[in-house]
This record gives C-alpha cells, structure tokens and sequence, in this order.
C-alpha cells in the first residue's frame, strides 16, 4: 500500500461509502449539504458509514458556508460528538476576515482532537499567502494533509501552484501530503503524478448523475485505474 497513491472520495450516505470503498477508494470525506460546499454529517450518518465500510473516514467540522469558522463552542461541541461516535480523522480549515489563518478557531479544535489526524482544506486556496498559512499550522498536532486546488478557481487554474508546492515537500510547511480536489479530471493526473503528488480527492467526479445522484462505483474505478497506470 505504501507507494499506492490515495483516492479519497465525498461519501454523503453508507450507499455512496460502499460504492466509492467497491471503486478502490482509499479513504472517504464525509460531509452532508452539498449546497453550503460541505458541512458536518450528523452522527447518525457516520454511525451508519462506520458500519458500512472498513476504509478511513475524514469527518468534515463546518458549521456553515463560507471560511469563516462561526460559532466556535459549536465547532468544538461537534467534534467531541463525532469523537464520543467513533470518529478519529477530521477535515477543516478556517480563515480569518483579512484571509489569514483563522488560528483561535484551529487551535480549538486540534486541542478538542487530541491528536487526530486530519485535513486542512481548500480555506487554503482563498489565503493571502498560502506559504505563510503553512508555516503557521506547520506544529499542529495531527496535520498531515492540505486538501487544494491551488486556486481558488480549480486545479486548470492552480496546476504551477501544486507543482511548486510539490517540489518543496519536506520543507518547513510542506511536511503534510497534498490532496488535489477541486475542479479535477482525470486529465490533470499525469502531470500530477509526475510531479510526486500521491494523493486525490473527487467528489462530483464519482457521480455521473451529479449530487443529486450516489457515488458511482465504475466512476470510481475509472480513477482508481489512473492513478494506477
């Protein structure tokens, strides 16, 4: 498994867990409300997940649209329902009103996470600077992963950002695995892959009938095989 590279999928419910664990996904966001870009599942929903499949889940910790963490008790109450549930991998990701680190917010919920791992997400592609973000979380606790596009416009516009990026891994900041999502196709894997990056992640991708239709399975092996090749 080690040099495998990931694929992660968005799973809203266990059907689309199973079709998207049947497809060779790796690992699994969980989220509901696909409308507000993703927010936190109930704990009925991962209770169902968790039964369903065996491969790992990154519970999403959003409490509404946008990059602004909110209500931050409510943030931390609903990690420690998700933790009390099973749950033991997050994504997040918050920025402040000036497009900086929203670290108040962060530093809660790493603290509520004793050491979890998990996934700062595509807050990230919106951040004034991008290096400097990284450097700010480099210590945190359990960040092994920005989840970006690297643009806020998708990977066709954020392709020299990834591979810049890539090409610093090692460095102060640029320790976590990059996971691609946002606006990604399977023609932007060779380059991708290319460079070192080991890691995707798809959402609408894994559903030709889009969110308003499951996880296909056969979508899902179609990138599995990619990443393969």
């Amino acid at each position: 498994m080690s040099n495998r590279a990931v694929l992660e999928v968005i799973a809203l419910d266990a059907e689309d867990a199973v079709a998207a664990q049947a497809g060779g996904a790796d690992r699994l966001e969980l989220v509901t409300d696909m409308a507000a870009d993703g927010l936190t599942p109930s704990r009925e929903t991962f209770a169902a997940i968790r039964s369903a499949v065996d491969i790992p889940l990154r519970v999403m910790l959003r409490v509404a649209d946008g990059f602004a963490a909110g209500d931050i008790d409510v943030l931390v109450g609903k990690a420690r329902e998700m933790r009390e549930a099973g749950a033991d991998e997050f994504v997040f990701g918050f920025l402040d009103g000036e497009g900086h680190a929203d670290l108040v917010a962060v530093e809660r919920l790493v603290a509520e996470l004793d050491g979890c791992r998990w996934t700062f997400h595509r807050a990230i592609d919106r951040a004034v600077d991008r290096d400097a973000l990284r450097k700010q979380l480099a210590d945190l606790p359990g960040l092994d992963t920005f989840l970006t596009a690297g643009s806020p416009d998708g990977v066709d516009s954020g392709i020299p950002v990834l591979l810049a990026e890539a090409a610093r891994t090692g460095e102060p900041g640029y320790e976590a695995q990059v996971l691609v999502g946002g606006g990604l196709h399977l023609r932007h894997l060779p380059r991708l892959r290319a460079a070192g990056i080991d890691a995707v992640h798809i959402g609408g991708a894994a559903r030709p009938g889009g969110w308003s239709g499951p996880v296909d399975a056969a979508a899902v092996r179609e990138w599995r095989e990619a990443l393969d090749a």
